[in-house]
């Protein structure tokens, strides 16, 4: 496997002493979502040029570093059709962009139905599914002249909220260019926390072959609700996640999710030890 990290998780001023951080702490590859990222200049839509894709590159380069995932994170389950059409076409842009920064893989996730993207009861109903759907049928279409791929992440809070959903998901767009980038945590809240080794299992049975990436992150049930914490220290089943990655996703790319500075060293430590103990 491949350590990586989400690059706005680390605390930096410029992307050059990103870089460099990064090179110190032996992480090989980049969540990187450029809107989140540079902080030199604001990142707006029409901003990502060939010259810009190059000056991220040279520096990534020069610290052995590489991107695994572009980031782009828009709501495909926006009921407003005005709001929707700009989430889209931000999407789109990356999904250009990517191609001149050598990259292959462009990510998000599927959205909630309502403006504000947060949680909402009207995620579960089969309009958001088919909002969302269709959204990620016109994206794909758009990656495929691209030669991209793009990656979805499902979440609890979301529209593709199971393992079940995301495997309807990639039967209905019937396309190569749709992959998963696969968060196991974010698929576990209080109703079901205790049934994580059955989701890890079967999201592997229902799509393991179109996982490309893996999100990792750590929590404990406390005071009714699942609650982060650094990696290793918490309740989720590394061993047994690790063990399918070891089996069947040889040099994939694990990216450390929401791990502050001074946990980072500690968890990457604790992953590599866990995989080489299996």
């Amino acid at each position: 496997m491949r350590i990586g990290i989400r690059a706005h998780d680390i605390e930096h001023d410029s992307l050059e002493e990103l870089a460099e951080i990064a090179h110190k702490k032996n992480i090989k590859s980049f969540h990187f979502a450029p809107k989140k990222v540079i902080n030199e200049f604001h990142i707006k839509k029409g901003c990502l040029t060939p010259g810009f894709a190059q000056y991220v590159k040279n520096i990534l380069r020069k610290n052995e570093l590489n991107i695994s995932i572009l980031g782009s994170y828009v709501n495909l389950a926006n009921p407003n059709d005005d709001g929707l059409k700009e989430e889209i076409e931000t999407f789109k842009e990356h999904i250009r962009f990517a191609k001149y920064m050598g990259e292959s893989v462009v990510a998000t996730e599927t959205g909630c139905y309502n403006r504000e993207y947060v949680y909402t009861e009207k995620n579960d109903t089969e309009e958001a599914f088919q909002r969302s759907l269709n959204s990620i049928k016109e994206i794909v279409a758009e990656a495929e002249k691209f030669g991209i791929v793009v990656g979805i992440e499902g979440s609890i809070e979301h529209v593709m909220s199971t393992p079940q959903k995301l495997k309807r998901l990639l039967d209905n767009v019937k396309s190569n260019n749709l992959q998963i980038v696969f968060d196991p945590v974010n698929l576990i809240d209080a109703s079901n926390y205790d049934k994580m080794d059955d989701i890890i299992k079967e999201s592997f049975q229902l799509f393991g072959d179109r996982i490309i990436c893996v999100h990792t992150k750590d929590f404990i049930y406390k005071d009714g609700k699942p609650k982060r914490v650094s990696i290793g220290t918490g309740q989720f089943n590394y061993p047994l996640l690790l063990s399918l990655i070891k089996e069947s996703k040889p040099f994939i790319d694990i990216i450390l999710e929401e791990t502050v500075n001074e946990d980072r060293d500690a968890s990457i430590k604790f992953i590599e030890e866990t995989y080489k103990k299996i």
